[in-house]
């Protein structure tokens, strides 16, 4: 992949200790090495990638994904690591960090979660070759949802269907004729910083999206989840 005009584009990949839905993910043993290695690895192997850098709370984390070669200079503060914190103030204080430290800003910044372990480098290196290409605001991964809208419900009271989208002839169309439609995978967040930083939002007004197949697009909450990942992982060795 060649990029036209160089930019500088950080990947910070979020990683909290703490996981109501599974306890400690970040660390799982997932087919011989932990959860975060997988991004990490896929990461580090993208050429368009300038730095990597891990924000953590836990300890072991940082430890881990310092032995995987990745940045992580400090631990992440109480205030952005509890289980409501939003993304985007631990990416925010990062970024902060960076330029109070280091007078380090990016072009663009890159985020990884990860809970996308079957994402892969080279769905890291085209989708910042789109977003800089296409010099968008802001970039997300997506795939084709399963669950068509049209034919998803909402219950009442009284346990009565109703349809979430409201169209004529919504009950007689066929799935072929229904427009494509596409959900964020969680797997990659491409933006600008100054757009990053003056929204605080990572998917903004005309972001573009970078479609990813089902089979690379498993976001890992719960046990299930991992259990799917792992199966896919070990049908590609």
């Amino acid at each position: 992949m060649t990029i036209k005009e160089k930019k500088e584009i950080l990947a910070i990949i979020p990683a909290r200790g703490g996981s109501k839905g599974l306890p400690g993910k970040n660390l799982m043993d997932l087919c011989g090495k932990p959860l975060i290695a997988w991004t990490i690895e896929a990461a580090m192997g993208c050429k368009s990638l300038d730095r990597v850098f891990v924000s953590t709370d836990d300890e072991k984390i940082s430890e881990v994904s310092r032995q995987l070669g990745v940045e992580t200079p400090f631990l992440r503060p109480e205030e952005f690591s509890g289980d409501e914190s939003p993304t985007i103030d631990a990416v925010l204080h990062l970024l902060e960090w960076l330029k109070e430290n280091e007078g380090y800003a990016p072009d663009y910044t890159c985020l990884l979660q990860p809970t996308s372990p079957l994402r892969t480098t080279e769905d890291i290196e085209d989708a910042i070759l789109m977003a800089v290409e296409s010099s968008a605001e802001a970039l997300v991964s997506v795939t084709e949802v399963t669950m068509h809208p049209y034919l998803t419900r909402v219950m009442d009271k009284d346990n009565i269907l109703k349809p979430i989208i409201k169209e004529d002839n919504v009950k007689t169309r066929r799935r072929q004729d229904m427009p494509d439609v596409y959900g964020i995978n969680g797997a990659i967040y491409i933006n600008k910083l100054d757009s990053l930083v003056a929204s605080k939002d990572f998917v903004p007004e005309n972001t573009v999206g970078y479609i990813m197949p089902q089979e690379r697009s498993v976001d890992i909450d719960t046990t299930w989840d991992f259990k799917l990942a792992e199966f896919l992982l070990k049908q590609d060795n």
